[in-house]
């Protein structure tokens, strides 16, 4: 398994990132979460296997129609065997 920490940078607040997230991960078959952060980012956690979290991984570098994506900083973290996906409030 694979856990990565994502925080997210552009125009990605108000557009729909999230929501869409939760849809793309579900699909995937990844656990974990996504939140917006004050600073205007939004900061994920996604879990499964390689393969799955490449997959979410290149959808979050693109972004859903409408949003902006700059950067996208993916850092290594461990896995928790965290199971379903959700929608977290603003941090």
């Amino acid at each position: 398994m694979r856990r990565a920490h994502v925080i997210v940078s552009g125009d990605v607040q108000g557009v729909g990132y999230r929501y869409t997230m939760r849809m793309i991960a579900d699909d995937a078959g990844v656990a974990g979460w996504v939140r917006n952060r004050r600073d205007g980012t939004v900061e994920a956690e996604v879990e499964g296997t390689p393969s799955q979290v490449d997959e979410v991984l290149a959808w979050m570098a693109e972004g859903p129609p409408g949003s902006r994506v700059d950067t996208a900083q993916v850092t290594d973290a461990a896995p928790t065997g965290e199971r379903g996906f959700e929608v977290r409030r603003d941090a």
